[in-house]
């Protein structure tokens, strides 16, 4: 049975910055690509940013140069470091991960609130 359990999500001000974990078990981490949906109220669960086996990163339009994906396959966990918060990256934060060609709908976590308000 494969757990992914986020942390690290609160209440931040705008500019301000957060990092999200991303902890997963029973499974061999490592192989697999991760990644960090998002979903606001009343809107789709969007990509935020991805990670391959190999390190290689992908990232939303909305994010680049803001946020960071990174992962840890000694402690089986991703991060998602986020800088520059604006009050549109207000969102549940979900943890996808999988060895399959639809990796994001292998595994998911129950997620974190994230909320950048003043």
């Amino acid at each position: 049975q494969v757990q992914l359990v986020e942390s690290g999500g609160g209440l931040v001000q705008p500019g301000g910055s957060l990092r999200l974990s991303c902890a997963a078990s029973g499974t061999i981490f490592s192989i697999y690509t991760m990644g960090w949906y998002r979903q606001a109220p009343g809107k789709q669960r969007e990509l935020v940013a991805s990670i391959t086996s190999s390190g290689s990163t992908n990232y939303a339009d909305s994010v680049k140069g803001r946020f960071t994906i990174s992962r840890d396959n000694a402690k089986t966990t991703v991060y998602l470091q986020m800088t520059s918060l604006k009050p549109e990256d207000t969102a549940v934060y979900y943890c996808h991960g999988g060895n399959t060609v639809t990796w994001w709908d292998d595994f998911r976590g129950q997620g974190t609130q994230v909320t950048v308000s003043s």
